[in-house]
């Protein structure tokens, strides 16, 4: 069987930063009519590789075709203008223009040299329909939900006729219909013969929509695959590079039931706990060597509650228990005192600070407990740091590399290691897996279980329903901001734990 001529072909691609290989002598093949998914775990060069396709890295050495021309591309414009457009994870439009605006933003039409708006709303109709997208042009980008936002940076995306379309992560916000909308979309596009190159943290998504698929490992290729043909427990196995004992285990341990505690105090118990707007009052025991997992939708109140427990947020109403002395936790650091660590779902904005390096990001929740004017010394950091990058793999090893320079599995890390540094009794994870690829989600999988056996207190917050129910000894249902069932015990199901969410609670 034939294959078309590739439309990308990048050849002996390697890139290097200081200390770091990011890619090693990578060749990655691009055909015209394809959906191609480019896997790989956090950190393996997926990310790198994109950038050097579109021009915002240069390439130490290799090569990189472009519909059978040689080029070297000096930022992301000129690799546009070669027909390689790329839509992020995080929208990159602009919220308080319209929806015309933003489809053909650099490219309006004009007369006599000012911008022509009713032919660039006109021009922007016809770009999404193209796309069989039913949007108001003249409505504002903001009253639109993320999916539609996505949906529009495609559009956008395809104004100059675009080769090539890059899609970084681009369902990770969206639902199932939204997904469904999308990938209608990427199929239309298809056959229209764009060539798409889809990265996604979701293995389904991936085996239903890519035709095929390359796969890399710290830097380097590991093989391209027609997806049909590679079974998705050997795709894991190739990401990872290692027995899939560990997924395994997580996934056939028996779920690990707590005994009674009708004689044990709780670490942290929550009486009443609420803040007006944010969560309706609650009760929770949380208990040394137990992992109290959070379920429920988006918007149901998971974070709101992880937040009142860890005085992220001041509660207004009922009172918190530290080993039975009634506490206020003003705020996170008065939680801190208390052994209290809180890991927020917000990475970038509340978590890691890319400026800073892997030392000094690890360090900074210890220096606050401590306090800033007793600096910690700096034989005690290396130490610190040392002892946290080994038991955590964080890649690179390199305490001096600069935290924005790592992929977003290993910053999780590097947040994990800060909290675990200050020795918490009670650890409190909002969605410590999210974004990240199977072997870094399996290893913090594998953390939490034994940080719990080891006697810590850990609150879990998931979106994926079986990743909370394979990890909590016991699990708090919540609705509408709600608490409004708790769980325990070997017997829980998932089908239980979502009868109970769809029904309020109600039997």
């Amino acid at each position: 069987m034939s294959h078309p001529t590739p439309v990308v072909e990048m050849r002996g691609i390697s890139i290097e930063f200081p200390g770091v290989k990011a890619l090693q002598d990578v060749d990655f093949t691009l055909r015209p009519g394809e959906v191609h998914a480019l896997m790989g775990e956090n950190g393996a060069g997926k990310s790198t590789l994109i950038k050097a396709l579109t021009g915002v890295y240069a390439i130490d050495s290799g090569s990189i075709v472009v519909d059978g021309a040689p080029h070297t591309f000096a930022g992301p414009a000129a690799a546009q203008a070669a027909g390689i457009s790329t839509v992020y994870q995080e929208v990159n439009l602009c919220a308080n223009l319209t929806v015309a605006e933003n489809v053909m933003l650099g490219h309006e039409p004009r007369r006599l040299g000012a911008i022509d708006w009713r032919a660039t709303r006109r021009a922007a109709a016809e770009h999404l329909a193209r796309l069989d997208l039913d949007i108001d042009p003249a409505s504002l980008l903001s009253s639109h939900s993320i999916a539609v936002q996505q949906l529009v940076a495609i559009s956008r995306a395809m104004v100059v006729d675009a080769k090539v379309l890059i899609l970084d992560e681009p369902t990770s916000s969206l639902d199932a219909d939204e997904v469904r909308q999308l990938f209608a979309v990427m199929r239309s596009l298809r056959s229209r013969g764009v060539a798409i190159l889809f990265v996604s943290h979701f293995l389904e998504q991936v085996y239903e929509i890519s035709d095929r698929m390359t796969i890399l490992r710290n830097g380097r290729l590991v093989g391209e695959y027609a997806t049909a043909e590679l079974p998705r427990l050997e795709l894991v196995s190739k990401m990872i590079g290692t027995s899939l004992e560990v997924l395994e285990k997580l996934e056939e341990a028996p779920k690990r039931s707590v005994a009674a505690r009708a004689d044990t105090q709780p670490y942290l118990r929550a009486i009443g706990l609420g803040r007006r707007g944010a969560i309706e009052p609650f009760d929770l025991d949380v208990y040394a060597g137990e992992v109290v997992g959070l379920a429920g939708l988006l918007g149901s109140g998971r974070t709101e509650l992880a937040r009142l427990l860890t005085g992220a947020d001041r509660a207004d109403a009922g009172q918190v228990e530290v080993e039975g002395t009634t506490t206020r936790l003003r705020t996170p650091r008065t939680a801190l005192g208390h052994k209290i660590a809180f890991s927020s779902e917000d990475r970038k904005g509340e978590g890691v600070i890319g400026d800073l390096t892997v030392r000094e990001n690890i360090m900074l929740g210890l220096q606050a407990e401590r306090g800033w004017a007793r600096r910690i010394s700096a034989k005690r950091a290396d130490e610190v740091v040392t002892k946290y990058v080994e038991a955590l793999g964080i890649r690179p090893a390199d305490p001096d590399a600069l935290l924005r320079n790592l992929s977003g599995g290993n910053q999780q890390k590097v947040l994990l290691a800060r909290w675990l540094a200050t020795a918490p009794r009670l650890l409190v994870l909002d969605e410590p897996t999210r974004g990240i690829d199977v072997g870094a989600k399996a290893e913090i999988q594998r953390l939490v279980a034994e940080l719990a056996a080891d006697g810590m207190a850990v609150v879990f917050i998931s979106a994926e329903l079986e990743e909370v129910l394979r990890l909590s000894h016991r699990i708090a249902v919540l609705r509408d901001r709600v608490k409004i069932a708790e769980v325990t015990g070997d017997e829980v199901e998932l089908d239980q734990v979502v009868e109970l969410i769809a029904s309020g609670g109600r039997s």
